[in-house]
């Protein structure tokens, strides 16, 4: 059972899907469905419905000409060189969960989410409070 539909992820992308993208939308959403309920079960309906969005929405990537996931680049003109750094968290085309995706799970404090060290004070100094 998917948490989305392919209206769902229509709304928040800036282009039209097509018909293919239309059904793997669809296929996708349902796969993303399983790697919410294996992560977190428990999560709210809206949770659950946002993330699978997102998650579907870079996986198809957009229609801009910088590759989903890119966080550095490089271009060049005469030389015809172009350079793209895929950063850490997932590849293009791959449904992974973030971190942020994550929090909206209700995921922020189980063990593996974070080091328990995040919630140690030091001599009555707490980094949380800041």
């Amino acid at each position: 059972m998917a948490y989305a539909t392919a209206a769902d992820v229509q709304a928040r992308m800036t282009r039209s899907l097509t018909e293919d993208e239309q059904s793997v939308c669809t296929a996708l959403l349902c796969d993303a469905s399983v790697i919410i309920d294996a992560y977190r079960s428990d999560a709210s309906a809206n949770a659950k419905r946002a993330v699978a969005c997102r998650m579907v929405i870079r996986a198809l990537g957009t229609d801009v000409d910088v590759p989903q996931g890119a966080t550095q680049g490089a271009m060049s003109a005469l030389g015809y060189y172009q350079s793209w750094i895929i950063g850490g968290g997932g590849s293009v085309g791959e449904l992974y969960l973030t971190k942020s995706d994550k929090l909206m799970l209700g995921g922020g404090d189980s063990i593996g989410i974070k080091s328990p060290l995040e919630d140690m004070t030091y001599e009555g100094y707490n980094s949380n409070a800041l």
